[in-house]
């Protein structure tokens, strides 16, 4: 039986661990079980990219991103909220927001959806499609607690950025490679290469 090829969102916000979002878009590009990926970053995103990343401007991002023009990858502004992921007609496959900052966060928990990002991720809430939010901040306070189990009891996977340390990573890109690949096994899309614990019992 022919697996269907999965459409997927990815956004970018506007927390720390670009470098994340990296190896998300990167792992995606290259696996042939997904067909169409639709790339959102926001405003703030772009801030953090050129902070961490050292890439600046909106224009070519996902080259940028990747290393390499895109056919698969498509980027769409934060503002279209004419967008096909803005309609629970269009058929994804689901959602992944990383990073996810405290503020896109709050918006998704309570339903703002004000920009594409919010409101992608608003139907797959609605549309019971999986939804995937890799928040970062620390420490956490009530309010971002309250929203992950606002976000959490809607739908969403709350999926922290806590790399691994008992796979023994060499570096910060092969933590964030690790962790994309963890949450791409969690929708389906188990990684080659990816760390699998094998208990010595």
């Amino acid at each position: 039986m022919t697996r269907e090829l999965m459409n997927l969102t990815v956004a970018m916000t506007g927390a720390s661990g670009a470098v994340f979002g990296q190896h998300l878009l990167q792992t995606l590009q290259v696996d042939p079980r997904v067909s169409h990926v639709h790339f959102v970053a926001s405003e703030s995103a772009l801030r953090v990219l050129a902070e961490e990343l050292r890439f600046s401007g909106r224009n070519s991002l996902v080259e940028k991103l990747i290393g390499h023009p895109s056919n698969k990858i498509q980027q769409h502004a934060e503002s279209d909220i004419g967008a096909s992921i803005a309609s629970g007609s269009y058929p994804s496959s689901g959602m992944i927001v990383m990073p996810c900052s405290m503020g896109t966060l709050a918006a998704i928990a309570n339903g703002l959806a004000r920009n594409l990002i919010e409101r992608a991720a608003d139907v797959c809430l609605k549309e019971q499609r999986p939804l995937v939010l890799c928040v970062r901040e620390t420490p956490f306070n009530k309010i971002h607690l309250r929203n992950m189990v606002l976000a959490a009891d809607a739908g969403a996977t709350i999926f922290p950025i806590i790399p691994t340390l008992y796979n023994q990573p060499i570096d910060s890109t092969e933590m964030a490679r690790q962790f994309a690949a963890r949450v791409l096994a969690h929708i389906g899309l188990p990684q080659q290469g990816a760390y699998v614990w094998k208990s010595d019992v």
